[in-house]
């Protein structure tokens, strides 16, 4: 934060090499320094606040004591990485934090020689230090390995065989345990009670009531809470983590400098391993706003560091989520076997909705997906009809289970598959790139795209009514297009996709969200006398063999998109026209997929034109494969129709042209009137201003 106070240590700050030497009361005042520059920074770029805050102090100490980069730091997820950043000659660039072309979100090996490993999914950082822990050893190096690990990712697998593989190995590694009682919802789950310590015996009972009588007065709880954390150590010594083969240390109050800098002193002159250090933190701390809030402000948009208050647009149209969300408590009103699953995820997904009306049918698992689907295939086997909500990028983590124990078992689990496709700041780790390709290879599998509100509660609706086996409906991040969602949405017919718009020449056939684009590329070519069908293929698998069939026929071009990555929908869609040997007799078709990369971050129209699967990329994509038709046209039309809905959103609404009879793009405001009939105004090239009735005139262009 911007600070006008004398002696202001961190701009003196640019490496971890200039922290070496300092004495406690400096680097007291440097957490506090941190601490308001972190909150400065993300009130300016947004991002992931509260895990930063409560380990500033941590950071600080682990930077202290170790030769960072030598010594190498591994953050779990990374949502804690900014303080991280920050002294790591990163300061200058922090409000470039999830922006195009800035520093990521989370640690990323490419940005940074002291990110060694990148993150982002939980649960990853005890097997990679494992991993940087035995290359050292291999090539005879003397150097650390510390990990960071929050009590939220302990709650997956893969750590605790992380730990049976390090303890038994016996390598020189140091785990931090950043307990904040936090992921992004509450932990829960036997992991979270260990760490909480429900011991249910006689001689603890007794121990937790003595130590709170002199823990309390002695002000180490914070205020309850705190007796308990400390409870822990005294009446149990970190058995479990002993037991897995780790020296156990704590709990150590994480905001403590005077403790933590000792500690891990002490830690680094050991030469046995592996360690496991408990560190007690708040997530949130130092920032009333944050600390104050259920989520602990764990993902903001921009905010004003004095109130706290996020300055989010207001959404034109319900998002997604939600829509899934009331849709799936609306069936459970009328369905007593509906349940909902989340992994750690009911806000995010919205399965808090139906968890408000049905707290015994919603079930959070924590961050545990693999667990989270096949949880979901016992409940499937025994008659109930579960809904898991997961992320795309994270039903990946549960890909076996998805194979091995819903598909080949045939149990009508339903699969709500949110963030599909491209998500903005988060950029590449958390993109749905993969899931239809991955699910789509599942023989029994019925896969389904919605194109919008209404279609989602359709598919929502669709998959409650499927009993045979496994289904699935993707939709994106954010707010929808604004379609009406019906009181009482109907079910689809499997299998079945439709006819959005009309044409000759060409066939448009997106899955999933891309319709938009494709009505909007549709209008572009008919402003070149250009006629294009589009439909709406809605499923994947089963894929309307019918409908793709009698548009490969009846056309001469044939344009698939998807919002996925090769080897997805159009893959299908080529399949099955080889196969039916449509493909003999001279139709181009044109595959429109996510480019072969891992894309970074951006604004999510950003992405999608890097990418090239916007409206004038669909239409120039149908002119290339027609061989008729004025590319640069559509990129001009395409460049006002920008323009104009940048008029739009600052003061204006649509209007009728009355001399074509067609909608034209016109804004009006106190100066002037700007049009552009898409049909017949703007696509000669020209974006014209209107006259007092309505009608185009000659006037002006690009």
């Amino acid at each position: 934060m911007t600070d006008a106070r004398p002696n202001r240590l961190l701009d003196a700050i640019n490496s971890p090499a200039d922290l070496k030497g300092r004495s406690r009361a400096e680097l007291k005042q440097l957490a506090d320094e941190v601490r308001d520059e972190v909150i400065d920074v993300v009130s300016v770029t947004g991002g992931h606040l509260g895990s930063g805050l409560g380990v500033v102090e941590l950071t600080l100490a682990i930077h202290s004591v170790f030769d960072t980069p030598a010594d190498k730091l591994i953050f779990d997820v990374g949502h804690q990485c900014y303080p991280h950043k920050i002294l790591t000659e990163r300061r200058d660039q922090m409000r470039t934090l999830r922006q195009p072309g800035g520093l990521s979100g989370f640690t990323k090996r490419a940005e940074s020689e002291y990110d060694p490993f990148g993150a982002a999914h939980a649960s990853t950082s005890i097997s990679a230090g494992h991993g940087f822990a035995k290359a050292r050893d291999l090539q005879g190096g003397d150097t650390h390995v510390v990990c960071v690990i929050g009590d939220g990712s302990m709650s997956a697998g893969m750590a605790y065989e992380a730990m049976n593989n390090a303890g038994a190995d016996k390598s020189r590694l140091i785990v931090i345990l950043n307990d904040n009682d936090m992921s992004i919802a509450p932990p829960v789950g036997a992991m979270s009670n260990y760490l909480s310590k429900l011991v249910s015996s006689r001689p603890y009972r007794g121990l937790r009531r003595i130590a709170k009588k002199v823990v309390t007065p002695i002000g180490l709880e914070s205020p309850a809470r705190r007796a308990e954390e400390y409870l822990r150590g005294f009446a149990m010594g970190g058995t479990l983590f002993e037991e897995l083969g780790f020296y156990y240390v704590g709990p150590i109050d994480g905001h403590d400098l005077d403790t933590l800098l000792p500690v891990l002193e002490n830690v680094k002159a050991m030469k046995d391993g592996p360690i496991l250090i408990h560190v007690v933190t708040q997530k949130g701390k130092g920032y009333a706003p944050a600390e104050n809030s259920a989520d602990k402000y764990h993902g903001v948009s921009k905010f004003s560091v004095i109130t706290g208050e996020q300055s989010k647009p207001k959404p034109k149209a319900p998002n997604y989520q939600k829509v899934f969300g009331q849709t799936l408590a609306k069936l459970g009103e009328t369905d007593d076997k509906i349940c909902a699953i989340t992994a750690a995820m009911p806000s995010g997904t919205s399965t808090d909705i139906f968890a408000k009306k049905f707290p015994d049918r919603h079930f959070d698992v924590g961050i545990a997906e693999q667990h989270a689907v096949t949880f979901a295939a016992g409940l499937a086997a025994d008659g109930m009809k579960p809904f898991a909500a997961i992320y795309s990028t994270f039903l990946q983590r549960g890909y076996d289970q998805v194979v091995h124990d819903v598909a080949i078992q045939k149990l009508p689990v339903r699969f709500a598959i949110d963030r599909a496709g491209l998500v903005g700041a988060d950029g590449a780790t958390h993109a749905g790139s993969f899931d239809i390709g991955y699910l789509g290879a599942l023989p029994g599998m019925i896969c389904m795209a919605a194109a919008d509100e209404a279609e989602l509660a359709r598919m929502v609706v669709t998959s409650a009514q499927i009993d045979d086996g496994p289904s699935a409906f993707r939709y994106p991040r954010g707010e929808g297009t604004g379609a009406a969602v019906p009181e009482n949405p109907e079910p689809l017919e499997i299998g079945k996709g439709r006819i959005v718009r009309e044409g000759t020449t060409i066939a448009i056939l997106p899955y999933g969200t891309r319709l938009g684009e494709a009505e909007k590329a549709a209008e572009m070519l008919a402003a070149q006398g250009l006629s294009a069908t589009v439909a709406d293929a809605r499923f994947a698998k089963p894929l309307d063999a019918e409908l793709v069939e009698r548009l490969a026929r009846e056309h001469e071009v044939l344009v698939t998109i998807e919002e996925g990555a090769t080897g997805g929908f159009g893959s299908f869609v080529l399949e099955h026209l080889a196969r039916v040997g449509a493909l003999d007799n001279g139709l181009k078709i044109r595959p429109m997929t996510l480019p072969d990369v891992f894309q970074d971050q951006d604004s999510p129209y950003q992405m999608y034109e890097t990418a090239g699967l916007n409206a004038r990329h669909i239409a120039a994509k149908a002119i290339e494969a027609l061989g008729r038709g004025d590319i640069a046209e559509i990129n001009r039309l395409a460049r006002a129709r920008y323009l104009s809905q940048k008029q739009f959103a600052a003061h204006g609404e649509p209007v009728l042209c009355a001399a074509h009879e067609t909608l034209s793009i016109l804004y009006f405001d106190q100066r002037r009137a700007i049009a552009g009939c898409l049909r017949h105004c703007a696509g000669s090239s020209r974006f014209r201003a209107a006259t007092g009735n309505g009608h185009c005139a000659g006037i002006g262009g690009f």
